[in-house]
């Protein structure tokens, strides 16, 4: 039987989603070692994504193929008793067999929050980057409507050896003004390896002057990582929704 996994997580002491032979704090790994626990067999599980260390998610999904352990709840609440409290297990339910959470994923949603006061914030400070100055918000949204749609993102790519397709497309591009805050949220068909991270450290420099609003077009066109923004810290950071 094939199940899809809803899986949310506070990544802050976690080297990333992938599994690793150098480390057990990874997300992967420690789900599989629960499954394995609960079978009794070497489980692996498939991922829609690969999310970064110190990268969240409230939506997150994978595929595992098991026998009958009991019901859809029962799994569920087996993953959520073993696993770490910095893991939850949202939902399990029963897919086709050929469903992959990665192959059968058309699009994704990210969000990036980014402190803009001077106020210390204790319960949020490993959830949102904080930056502690004013942004131009309008300038920020007039610069990200040029990133919307289809375009090749090499700039904006933090893997320089990448020799598969850079082309992406991004459908939205909310940025909100919030009271201690401003929340980005990405969606798209696909995001490049720190692809989120450098369009917002790009939109932080153009809400800080530091960038022109209208230089968007210029730099997809150059496909020049070094020209394009600083890479935003990861706590930032979180994958809300995987769609299908």
């Amino acid at each position: 039987m094939n199940y899809k996994l809803t899986i949310e997580y506070d990544g802050t002491r976690y080297d990333g989603w992938q599994r690793q032979s150098t480390t057990e704090q990874t997300i992967q790994g420690k789900i599989e070692r629960v499954l394995s626990r609960m079978t009794g067999k070497d489980i692996e599980i498939d991922g829609a994504g690969r999310t970064d260390a110190g990268v969240h998610a409230r939506g997150q999904t994978a595929n595992v193929h098991l026998g009958f352990y009991g019901s859809d709840e029962e799994i569920l609440e087996y993953l959520n008793e073993y696993l770490p409290d910095d893991i939850g297990i949202v939902s399990v339910e029963r897919v086709p067999e050929r469903f992959h959470a990665r192959l059968w994923a058309t699009g994704k949603c990210y969000s990036y929050r980014i402190g803009i006061d001077s106020c210390k914030s204790v319960f949020d400070r490993k959830y949102r980057y904080p930056l502690g100055k004013k942004l131009d918000v309008v300038a920020m949204r007039r610069a990200a409507s040029d990133l919307l749609g289809t375009h090749d993102f090499r700039s904006f790519c933090g893997n320089p050896r990448m020799k598969k397709s850079t082309v992406r497309t991004i459908e939205d591009i909310l940025i909100e003004e919030l009271e201690h805050e401003v929340k980005i949220t990405y969606t798209g068909n696909g995001f490049l390896q720190y692809m989120v991270r450098i369009l917002t450290g790009t939109l932080i420099e153009v809400g800080l002057h530091q960038r022109k609003e209208d230089s968007m077009p210029w730099l997809l066109e150059q496909k020049e990582r070094k020209l394009a923004g600083v890479t935003a810290p990861a706590q930032g950071l979180c994958l809300e929704q995987v769609y299908y």
